[in-house]
């Protein structure tokens, strides 16, 4: 195990390029709010597609500077406020290693073996169902979902914005019931009105119907319909303010 890196408050850091078995290797990044390390919870948010995460470099369309609506959260005296990590797609395999049966599972062993682990032992996050969530949206809001419900010993939420449920014949559905209700779980879950056009909008709606037959309430589950979102970066930059608030309540 490495040694702990020196970390300070509102600074980014980055890892470098890491190593994936049997996928590319690529760069991630963690940025912990300012006053994070006087929190006595230190959640962590892994977050896919970690080049649109924070700023608009890099990024294909645009980023959703996370980093700032952390920092806003801390602003409002939230009491858990999470460092965030992204992690970055591998490039022309994005579409494989984020369908949970293709490559998703090699994706997801090296998070939970060897990336979680270290991001606690550099940067003092805690572990466990309790203190982390993913996050993602289109590919990366399904293979969130996914990985909630294949690994609740690790993620204990989800942020699936603008899911790609339409894969394989809608596919997941299948997953997502076979897998069954998480013990510790709570999920946003979104799109935008005029997706595909207006057809992921029944696609979330009935993932929430499914959800909700599980017993998830309002403090669980949250479910929101963008009457002026886009399958875009600008759109998921809007919402994932709310979505957080909606993660880390009381």
């Amino acid at each position: 195990m490495p040694r702990a890196v020196h970390v300070r408050n509102g600074e980014m850091h980055d890892l470098g390029t890491l190593e994936v078995p049997g996928l590319a290797a690529r760069r991630v990044r963690v940025y912990l709010p300012f006053g994070y390390r006087t929190r006595p919870v230190r959640p962590a948010l892994y977050v896919f597609d970690g080049q649109n995460v924070f700023d608009d470099h890099g990024s294909f369309a645009g980023g959703w500077h996370l980093h700032r609506a952390v920092d806003r959260l801390l602003a409002a005296r939230r009491k858990r406020v999470p460092a965030i990590v992204a992690i970055d797609h591998g490039g022309p395999a994005r579409l494989d290693e984020l369908t949970p049966w293709k490559d998703g599972e090699r994706l997801l062993s090296w998070m939970t073996a060897s990336l979680i682990p270290r991001i606690a032992h550099d940067f003092s996050t805690e572990t466990g169902a309790y203190a982390a969530a993913v996050a993602g949206s289109s590919m990366g809001g399904l293979a969130a979902l996914y990985a909630h419900h294949r690994h609740p010993e690790a993620f204990g939420g989800a942020f699936s914005l603008s899911p790609s449920l339409f894969l394989e014949r809608r596919r997941v559905f299948d997953e997502v019931a076979k897998l069954g209700r998480p013990w510790v779980s709570r999920i946003y879950l979104d799109c935008g009105a005029k997706e595909a056009g207006g057809r992921l909008q029944g696609l979330v709606d009935s993932m929430g119907s499914l959800l909700r037959g599980r017993g998830y309430d309002d403090r669980h589950l949250q479910v929101r319909f963008d009457a002026r979102g886009r399958h875009d970066e600008r759109s998921w930059q809007r919402r994932m303010p709310s979505a957080l608030r909606f993660m880390y309540r009381a």
